[in-house]
């Protein structure tokens, strides 16, 4: 038996065919976005559906309930904005010149001492805020409709997104076993044990990781509401429990949380504040705390960084799932990175003990 001779293009036909299969990939990005999300939910919630699937669950009960807790989850968020809302609504409509009026008072002074010529007096203000917009009120009237358009197209596609991805989720757990066996099926016999490995290396990271993350949200939730009542927020306990459990779609989440507490002590102390300390100061002081909680003690300790991936790398991530899939690429771009860290890995020490890569 001959061997046949090695194709030396065939590596080059191989990445052809790979860089093929991302670009129609990267093409079909909106549409597959609720599919990787909806994959990804599942993974996470697998372990939970066979748990009660152990336990002489149906599967398909199994799987609606585990569905039906996470919406809770998701639930409780937006739950917790309405007394934040239905108390800052009212109070920023009546407020919201006053406030704006005191913050241009304290800005002034600072802005005119690097020569910049400012109106001094509210109607000095008033008259140049309504030249300003005589003069571009036909511009800012177009760019307002588009972003309005686009806003709304937006809502609607965030919204149909809520609704398809649980559906999506649920057949997904439902033939999670069937699906996974024939995925395993399709690899070549060689690559079969490896896959196994990664595969089980993977569940153990992201239960880990997932298990710490739920401790690092109830510490921060119950941090942010004490520290914001200390300092007499009326709104501390929906504000503090809201933004820990937000820290879950990281900077977002918490950069959300940082203008609701600003607002609610604004509008309950004003600018200057009813006290010896500011209410911008005492949420610069809750919230810069708790950034170094989280990031030095928290996440270290009770994740225990098995993600894996550097500071930077979450950044990019997030950017980079974000631009892919919006705010759902957000929630699931660390769970996805850390994945395809590991697959990195492995990759690199398979690289490593080449033949290639140890030839002198």
């Amino acid at each position: 038996m001959t061997n046949e001779p090695a194709n030396p293009l065939k590596p080059f036909w191989i990445l052809l065919s790979a860089l093929a299969v991302i670009g129609v990939l990267w093409w079909h990005a909106t549409v597959l976005a609720p599919f990787v999300v909806s994959l990804v939910l599942a993974y996470a919630l697998h372990p939970a559906v066979d748990k009660f699937v152990a336990w002489g669950v149906p599967r398909a009960l199994a799987v609606a309930i585990c569905l039906v807790l996470m919406a809770l989850v998701v639930a409780t968020l937006l739950v917790l904005l309405i007394p934040i809302v239905s108390q800052l609504g009212p109070a920023l409509r009546e407020q919201l010149p006053d406030l704006l009026v005191a913050i241009w008072g304290k800005l002034t002074p600072w802005l005119s001492q690097w020569g910049l010529r400012l109106p001094t007096t509210v109607d000095a203000l008033k008259a140049e805020l309504v030249k300003l917009l005589q003069s571009h009120v036909s511009q800012w009237s177009a760019t307002l409709w588009t972003s309005l358009l686009i806003g709304g197209s937006s809502i609607m596609t965030l919204a149909g997104l809520a609704l398809l991805v649980p559906v999506l989720a649920f057949y997904w757990l439902l033939d999670w076993a069937s699906l996974t066996g024939q995925f395993q099926r399709l690899l070549p016999v060689r690559w079969r044990q490896l896959a196994h490995e990664v595969m089980v290396e993977c569940d153990e990271l992201m239960g880990q990781y997932l298990r710490g993350q739920v401790l690092v949200m109830l510490v921060l939730a119950a941090y942010y509401s004490v520290g914001l009542s200390l300092f007499g927020f009326k709104l501390a306990l929906p504000i503090g429990v809201f933004t820990g459990l937000a820290i879950c779609i990281p900077y977002l989440g918490y950069g959300v949380g940082l203008v609701l507490a600003t607002l609610a002590g604004l509008l309950q102390f004003g600018v200057g504040g009813q006290g010896e300390v500011s209410p911008i100061l005492a949420v610069a002081v809750v919230y810069g705390l708790g950034q170094v909680i989280e990031g030095f003690f928290l996440t270290p300790r009770l994740v225990g960084e098995r993600i894996g991936l550097h500071p930077l790398g979450v950044i990019l991530a997030l950017m980079l799932f974000g631009r892919w899939m919006g705010l759902w690429g957000v929630i699931v771009a660390l769970p996805s990175a850390a994945f395809l860290t590991l697959l990195g890995r492995r990759l690199v020490r398979a690289y490593q003990g080449s033949r290639f890569f140890l030839a002198q």
